[in-house]
């Protein structure tokens, strides 16, 4: 999809989603024969004009000040994430910083010692939601996941894995949470090719994807509460931080904790100690692989963020 078709797809998928009491518009009793405002409405309220926000609607948004864009995100009212995306949008071809490196699958072995270290299941992610390093308890926490022979991705487990239905207590949230920040990712670093490939394979595989997809839906991991279904120790309540590793573009530490005493606190004790034990050893692993699950052969933004899937 070009960029003025993705302008456009975004901008008319935000404006349906705002209602007129929403906009603290007043009622006037009439038959609206679309969702949410009119183009004019949101002229009015971002305080340009008609013609102008028609223009920026259909895709003429190059040149657009970031006072105009900040304005109509308003109007939208975008959170944060979709205000930023719509400025990237703006401001393709030109990524910032933080997109300047794509995710490798290496991990440096210090940032490898500190998620060995560390006592709660901690992973290493990049933004395309491959998982390239995770602690024994990740590993027995998320197990169906790196199971995959292709390399472990959220993506591809939450939309062609059946396993993940019974994984997730909310399923389709964690299959709209994975598309929003996949397509986040790809306004960031439009020319990732392994993203690219992996939303296609997506796309062709799973009409729950093309679905979730076309909701245009953009988010960003923060910090939030995860609801898990495990198949040995059963529903989880974990909550999750997300950091950036400075030194590493690209990778992501995420861990996975739980509130002292709690239920959950308990079942990932005896996580803990089935993943301690003893398993047949499967062959040679070198060390500079050790953790390395393989790059990813390449799944609401509005919905409360602490209770959300990935």
């Amino acid at each position: 999809m070009s960029e003025k078709d993705e302008v456009r797809e975004f901008l008319i998928s935000r404006r349906a989603q705002v209602t007129p009491a929403q906009a603290g518009l007043p009622d006037l009793g009439e038959q609206r024969r679309v969702p949410g405002l009119r183009r004019e409405e949101v002229a009015a309220l971002a305080g340009v004009s008609t013609g102008y926000y028609t223009r920026l609607e259909r895709g003429g948004i190059r040149g657009a000040s970031e006072s105009v864009l900040s304005a109509v995100a308003r109007a939208l009212q975008l959170t944060d994430v979709e205000r930023e995306y719509l400025l990237r949008l703006a401001r393709a071809g030109s990524p910032g910083p933080d997109t300047a490196a794509q995710a490798s699958p290496a991990v440096r072995p210090s940032l490898r010692r500190l998620v060995d270290s560390i006592g709660v299941p901690a992973i290493v992610q990049t933004p395309r939601l491959d998982l390239v390093a995770g602690n024994a308890l990740a590993r027995a926490l998320f197990a169906p996941v790196f199971e995959d022979p292709r390399g472990a991705n959220f993506a591809r487990f939450n939309y062609l894995d059946p396993r993940a239905r019974d994984f997730y207590a909310d399923w389709p949230l964690a299959r709209r949470t994975g598309a929003a920040i996949l397509r986040l990712e790809a306004g960031r670093n439009p020319l990732d090719d392994e993203l690219t490939a992996l939303i296609g394979e997506l796309s062709t595989l799973s009409p729950y994807f093309r679905e979730d997809w076309a909701r245009r839906d953009v988010h960003e991991h923060r910090t939030g509460v995860k609801h898990f279904v495990h198949p040995q120790v059963g529903r989880l309540e974990m909550i999750f931080e997300v950091m950036e590793t400075p030194g590493e573009p690209g990778h992501r530490l995420v861990t996975y904790g739980a509130e002292p005493g709690s239920e959950t606190a308990e079942k990932l004790a005896i996580l803990g100690s089935l993943s301690a034990a003893p398993r047949p050893d499967t062959g040679p692993h070198p060390e500079t692989d050790a953790d390395d699950v393989g790059p990813a052969a390449q799944a609401h933004p509005r919905e409360q963020q602490r209770k959300e899937n990935p």
